[in-house]
């Protein structure tokens, strides 16, 4: 299962002052921080049938590494995310194109997956790319990942930004990184953000202005 804390950064010069906090870098392992360039692509059915049972497919490369993610069962509440989650190494720039359902055919999910999908061909629905700039970090009794995201949401009804913060618990009590959350919040006037950049860009995707996609950070 994914934990995850996320946040909306107001700003290019809040992201730039979290990622040379002097805090960070004493719970920060310095060995683990690097910035690195991803892409990702989601994939869906015509009619969207994927998003419509609350599962995202997506196609990411990250320093010429591509990974294939099926997510589902997302709960969300007050910045906090878990879900369930299969990754697949994948090859080829064509998966960025036609994207295979049979990728995940491996795993008992899935599985069910190509069950729910069956006849249906799965379709570029919309890009993500963004500099994530992260750092391992020990907070309390847990180990997790310091995430920093900027970039653009790519639809076909036109982009959004991405400046958000996020905190994966890698091992520990997810009340540590809560409480993480909690003080970079308060110390950076952060916002917890609920939606997922999937959603978001479904919302611009639905017909909602850019203005209006924004305010569900």
């Amino acid at each position: 299962m994914e934990l995850e804390m996320k946040y909306s950064i107001p700003d290019k010069a809040t992201a730039d002052a979290i990622w040379d906090d002097d805090y960070l870098a004493e719970i920060g392992d310095m060995s683990t921080r690097k910035k690195t360039v991803m892409k990702a692509v989601y994939f869906d059915t015509p009619d969207r049938l994927l998003s419509g049972n609350n599962v995202a497919f997506r196609v990411r490369s990250e320093d010429g590494y591509m990974l294939a993610t099926l997510k589902w069962g997302a709960r969300v509440s007050d910045g906090f995310h878990s879900r369930e989650e299969v990754n697949v190494p994948v090859a080829g720039d064509n998966c960025f194109i036609a994207s295979p359902k049979e990728i995940f055919k491996e795993s008992e999910d899935g599985l069910k997956l190509l069950e729910l999908i069956g006849d249906r061909s799965l379709v570029n629905l919309l890009e993500t790319r963004f500099l994530r700039s992260r750092m391992r970090i020990s907070y309390g009794s847990s180990i997790m990942e310091m995430a920093i995201d900027t970039g653009s949401i790519v639809t076909d009804n036109g982009e959004l930004p991405i400046m958000e913060l996020e905190l994966e618990l890698f091992a520990g009590d997810p009340a540590d990184m809560k409480a993480l959350g909690k003080r970079l919040a308060e110390r950076f006037n952060l916002t917890p953000g609920n939606e997922s950049k999937l959603r978001r860009g479904l919302d611009l995707l639905d017909g909602k202005s850019i203005d209006e996609a924004l305010e569900t950070i």
